[in-house]
């Protein structure tokens, strides 16, 4: 073989440089020990190469390049170190054997091999394998395969060594046979790794084209998104988290760092930390101190409710002093229509913070409070910290609309999740299950809105009740001519001057078409005749329109509810009651007849437990008072008395209609009528005497709207009177009583007397009057 040789050692070079100035050939014999740098006879191999050197060349740094061609082999016989080089005598060993058939078999075998092999090593140049099956000596074939496959010198050395042709041949095919092992495996691991890399590479580059595109679309001009890694850095080093949180968020941004950037963990870690990073801390609103400009805010755009105007007032005094005030926790309670949610902004307008509305109507899981757990795929933070984070400070005020309306079910019970966010003395340290930190809620005032105290005990003893009942005519004319008129012309696009209401219009549509606490079915109607007068303006039929109680029905269609008495004269038997609903105060009617029978109470008209033993109560308190009314006892024995309280449809419950139950069993068995301007409400003992009842203003403000002159109240309840409005004092004649005695002496149109029940039962016997057709009888 030919081979380039670069040479070091001094007594190397002085060698190559005698040989060139001799006769050019020079003999190379590999050392045991790599490492001697001046080895004698021991320290190299008994055979070497005799070489020719074909080309020397001196290179600037002192080495040299040799090119030499191998003779022969030969064995090194002395070793004299003479002057500057080494002189070796060797004995020269040529072969010249026939080949065999083992041997011509053994070298097409060692071909074959070799093309195999040099098409895994990828060094060897292609034509190499070509060549070697064109030596067709033995021995040189053995040696050109053994110089061109990458094993150990050792091994060389055995294959120089090796005379015996077949022997030679069998050790090279064995050599290449392990080394062909160890490229396939090398080529395995090679591609495999190529294919990792190609996948990694691919999803770089893909990833990078990602951020480009979005670059482009999104921000353009701005140079990079900015390292999100170092964004979020950032954050947690500027933000004032408490010191919890810093530790939680620097614990799970280490986390982030190590993850792969598109793994699914690695998404829920960096929503974590948007949501921990993203709520206000240390982030406050300035607060107003000025209570004269809140208690205008407050009047501008609530007319009335003055009792709640007062309270949100003096906490914002305790404010303005302290500084500091644990945020109060009101529930504004009251029927629908009447401005609770209204009021709830109007209250963070006045104090100046920013306003987040919940609506808790149907919310049945407890989650939706707390937050789900992170380990949850598609967890997420409770409507608390959601809302806290779009509120963008620390002190909102919170609405929590509907807490009456919250659900239960095997989920858990949302209401018990709300003790902890609803008192004071816990709140600093709310505990929400997907951030898993203390979050201080004590800064934020929670308002919330119901329309009954239908609530779990625990919770109610958290709010301070605020009611409000519903509005009184004047109110209501009040609230329309400020508020409601002004926005429907203003939806509806009509111009001054175009649509008219004139006062006493208005008063007739709250009149006859509403009947109601709030003011949202009046909205409806003025939406309704604002609709008709525009549809009027465009047709061209008029250039404006004015609504008077005249031409009032033109526009809002037929009269719905009758205004003024239920009755138009005094009736037997027939009194007027009141009653209390969620939605404000109601009139309500008891009739009683007396039919034959044995002195048994019939009662209808789809009444509760309580009502009915009121009846039976005021019937047992008559039955033992009948001498002192004129009734004579025996009648009870022939008679049965059927109490019916109008509408039967309505469910009705409560022990306040007693007293009106008494009077009308009385005037029904006297025969004396009841006045029909009289309403009254009050519970009934069997002494006679009348104990309070619950939801005055509500009962007065419907005896008001029903035209009723006078209303009885129970004694103990005229406490209760300094709370209602004076022009609801005004526009009825109130007298509390304490006994039945004094409800019949007023109620009833004349003094007590015996009934001739002989000239009754008379009358009873005679044939009845002809029954009037369907389409006269009326409800």
């Amino acid at each position: 073989m030919i081979v380039p040789l670069f040479v070091g050692r001094d007594k190397s070079v002085a060698a190559l440089e005698t040989a060139m100035a001799a006769d050019k050939e020079i003999f190379l014999v590999a050392q045991l020990d790599p490492g001697q740098d001046d080895p004698g006879r021991d320290d190299v191999y008994d055979m070497g190469v005799i070489a020719t050197i074909l080309q020397l060349l001196k290179l600037p740094d002192g080495t040299v390049r040799v090119l030499v061609e191998g003779k022969a082999r030969a064995n090194l016989v002395a070793l004299e170190g003479t002057g500057d080089h080494l002189t070796a005598e060797v004995e020269r060993i040529d072969q010249d054997v026939a080949p065999t058939m083992e041997v011509t078999a053994l070298m097409r075998s060692v071909v074959e091999q070799f093309e195999n092999y040099s098409k895994l090593n990828r060094k060897l140049p292609a034509e190499t394998a070509v060549q070697m099956g064109e030596i067709d000596d033995a021995s040189r074939l053995a040696d050109s395969i053994a110089g061109n496959i990458a094993i150990k010198v050792a091994e060389k050395q055995a294959l120089l060594v090796e005379l015996d042709l077949s022997k030679r041949l069998e050790m090279v095919y064995a050599f290449m046979e392990g080394e062909l092992g160890v490229l396939q495996v090398e080529k395995k691991i090679k591609s495999r790794v190529k294919r990792q890399m190609e996948k990694t590479q691919r999803e770089y580059y893909l990833n990078e084209q990602l951020k480009a595109i979005q670059r482009e679309l999104g921000n353009e001009g701005e140079e990079g998104d900015g390292d999100e890694i170092a964004e979020l850095t950032q954050k947690i080093a500027t933000l004032k988290l408490s010191k919890e949180a810093r530790t939680k968020a620097t614990a799970e941004l280490k986390k982030l760092k190590t993850m792969a950037p598109m793994s699914a963990e690695a998404t829920v870690v960096r929503n974590y930390l948007d949501v921990l990073l993203g709520l206000p801390w240390g982030k406050k609103s300035k607060l107003k101190k000025d209570i004269a400009a809140a208690q205008a805010v407050l009047d501008e755009d609530h007319y009335a409710l003055e009792k709640v105007k007062d309270r949100i007032v003096e906490y914002l005094a305790v404010q303005a002093r302290t500084n500091k005030l644990k945020g109060p926790i009101l529930c504004l309670v009251g029927p629908p229509g009447v401005g609770k949610t209204s009021l709830g902004k109007s209250i963070a307008k006045a104090t100046g913070r920013e306003f987040i509305r919940q609506s808790l109507g149907g919310v049945r899981d407890e989650a939706e409070i707390r937050g789900h757990r992170r380990t949850y795929i598609g967890s997420l933070p409770g409507k608390i910290v959601t809302n806290l984070k779009k509120a963008g400070a620390s002190n909102p005020l919170f609405l929590l609309d509907e807490i009456d309306k919250l659900g239960q079910d095997f989920r858990g019970d949302p209401a018990s999740a709300l003790l902890e966010v609803l008192d004071p003395e816990q709140n600093n340290k709310f505990n929400d299950h997907y951030l898993e930190i203390d979050i201080d809620l004590s800064d934020v005032m929670f308002v919330t809105t119901a329309n009954t105290l239908n609530l779990p005990q625990p919770l109610l003893d958290r709010m301070e009740i605020i009611r409000l009942e519903g509005y009184t005519e004047d109110e209501k004319v009040e609230i329309a001519e400020r508020h409601l008129i002004a926005k429907q012309i203003e939806t509806h696009g009509l111009k001054d001057g175009e649509f008219v209401l004139t006062n006493a219009g208005l008063r007739a549509l709250i009149q006859r078409y509403t009947r109601e606490a709030g003011v949202r079915t009046l909205e409806r109607e003025i939406a309704k005749l604002a609709r008709k007068a525009l549809r009027q303006i465009l047709e061209g039929k008029a250039t404006s329109v004015t609504i008077t109680p005249d031409n009032l029905h033109e526009y809002a269609g037929v009269q719905k509810y009758r205004h003024g008495l239920s009755e138009t004269e005094h009736q037997i038997g027939a009194v007027t009651g009141l009653a209390w609903t969620e939605v404000g105060g109601e009139l309500l009617t008891i009739e009683s007849v007396t039919v034959p029978g044995k002195g048994a109470i019939k009662l209808t008209g789809k009444l509760g437990d309580v009502m009915k033993e009121s009846a039976e109560t005021a019937m047992s308190f008559i039955k033992a008072r009948s001498p002192s009314y004129g009734i004579k006892p025996s009648l009870f024995a022939r008679k049965d008395i059927h109490v019916h309280l109008p509408e039967g449809a309505v469910p009705k419950d409560g022990p306040s209609a007693g007293i009106g139950l008494v009077t009308s069993i009385v005037s029904t068995l006297t025969g004396v009528p009841v006045r029909r301007e009289v309403a009254m409400t009050g519970e009934v003992t069997l002494r006679g005497r009348v104990l309070p009842i619950g939801g005055l203003k509500e009962k007065l403000l419907a005896a008001l709207r029903g035209g009723i002159e006078t209303v009885l109240i129970p004694k103990e309840n005229e406490k209760d009177l300094a709370e209602i409005p004076a022009n609801i004092r005004e526009g009825l004649t109130i007298v509390p009583v304490e006994h039945v005695d004094e409800v019949l002496r007023l109620a009833l149109t004349g003094p007590l007397e015996a009934i001739d029940w002989t000239e009754a039962d008379e009358l009873a016997a005679q044939p009845p009057a002809p029954i009037a057709p369907a389409g006269e009888m009326h409800h």
